[in-house]
């Protein structure tokens, strides 16, 4: 399509029943889906020959865990032959299984999986779903809001007791003093030094 209003018109004209919502926003084109059309809308998306978005370019999750539908799930696709962006995505359960693009985008195996460590998501027909970020052994998924901050143990190896152990999680930067003013300004120790240089002068 040669502009972002043809390709929106084309996809609800084709896929009517399966798009809940479009729109324009930022050069780009944002679609909202229910889970189950996920596989139709991506296989028109891939290969019509009006739209041609045949890069996966990441899968990410939002989490609202106040919402019965927790977990937005979002998908960001390019079309090179047509220099566009597409971006999808629909709401799910916490305990629901969605279906792998590991088929149709074999990029997608890393992603899924980092969505599964991080999230707790889980993909059907994964042909490889484990953990990709976190430690073997490793209880719980650090990106969902509920995540506890303390309380938990990492795995490592020592190399005073020449072993892998258990030992709980250290949060150093807890105890960090950290400057949020704005860097245009000056923090405020340099802020301090400025003003005792001008009154020297």
């Amino acid at each position: 399509m040669k502009n972002l209003n043809d390709l929106e018109k084309k996809i609800n004209s084709e896929l009517t029943t399966k798009i809940n919502k479009t729109e324009i926003k930022h050069s780009q084109l944002y679609i909202e889906i229910d889970k189950d059309d996920l596989i139709d809308v991506i296989l028109f998306i891939k290969t019509n020959k009006d739209t041609k978005f045949k890069q996966l370019i990441d899968i990410t999750v939002a989490d609202y865990p106040e919402q019965t539908r927790r977990f937005k799930l979002v998908y960001l696709f390019l079309s090179h032959e047509f220099n566009q962006r597409i971006i999808l995505s629909y709401f799910i359960n916490e305990n629901e299984v969605i279906s792998s693009l590991t088929s149709i985008y074999p990029a997608a195996n890393w992603m899924e999986r980092e969505v599964f460590d991080m999230y707790g998501v889980n993909f059907k027909d994964h042909p490889d779903l484990r953990r990709i970020l976190t430690d073997y052994g490793f209880e719980g998924h650090p990106l969902r809001k509920d995540f506890p901050l303390t309380g938990h143990t990492e795995v490592r190896y020592s190399e005073n007791k020449k072993k892998v152990i258990n030992e709980p999680v250290k949060l150093e930067q807890n105890f960090r003093n950290f400057d949020y003013e704005s860097p245009w300004e000056g923090t405020k120790y340099i802020k301090e030094q400025t003003e005792k240089n001008d009154k020297k002068n």
